[in-house]
């Protein structure tokens, strides 16, 4: 595990209401499956900003399931969803969430030339549905705290009100975590960010 400004909790040393919040996270749907990143190191501190939201327990569990909705309860794509959350790693220059985010990426079929346009801030993709979602968290990433009526109805009339809306939160979401984890100096896992 990287160093950070602040100190990574092993379980023995969580209380009551973070042992609750580590357990939904362990067992959570993020720790289903195939794992594709690693959560917690071999002494079973939480990576990335899993880590940071045990500190703040109460604030952490929202935080949390926000992320569990944006993840695996949107109408969007899995495609899409992974494309927002690397526009966002990419404008943010989250470690963290490009070292965990590419992996998830490959597995729902984004391919080595996408993620590569990715990271540079260069994403084109010949599905319109997959550039207007991409295009759309550009626009807010770039400043803009809103889209003009024109951009709206373009964007809305593409993905959906409820895609849309999805975005927009998931924009938010990772631009939070981006923050957290550079204000607390977190980085990718000891041998993560080599991709």
């Amino acid at each position: 595990m990287t160093d950070s400004r602040i100190a990574s909790l092993t379980p023995a040393e969580l209380d009551v209401e973070q042992k609750a919040l580590y357990d939904s996270i362990v067992t959570g749907p993020r720790a289903q499956g195939h794992q594709l990143f690693a959560l917690h190191d071999d002494q079973g501190r939480l990576n990335g900003p899993f880590g940071l939201m045990l500190h703040v327990p109460g604030l952490g569990s929202a935080l949390q399931e926000l992320g569990s909705a944006v993840r695996y309860r949107t109408a969007m794509t899995a495609r899409i969803r992974e494309i927002a959350i690397l526009a966002v790693a990419a404008a943010t220059e989250s470690e963290f969430e490009r070292y965990a985010h590419e992996r998830v990426g490959r597995a729902v079929g984004l391919s080595d030339e996408e993620l590569t346009a990715l990271r540079s801030g260069e994403f084109g993709s010949e599905d319109a549905t997959e550039q207007a979602a991409y295009l759309v968290c550009r626009h807010l990433l770039e400043g803009a705290n809103t889209l003009g009526d024109e951009e709206f109805h373009r964007f809305e009339a593409r993905l959906g009100h409820s895609v849309l809306l999805e975005l927009v939160v998931l924009v938010g979401y990772y631009r939070t975590l981006s923050q957290l984890m550079s204000v607390f100096d977190v980085g990718a896992p000891e041998g993560g960010g080599d991709e």
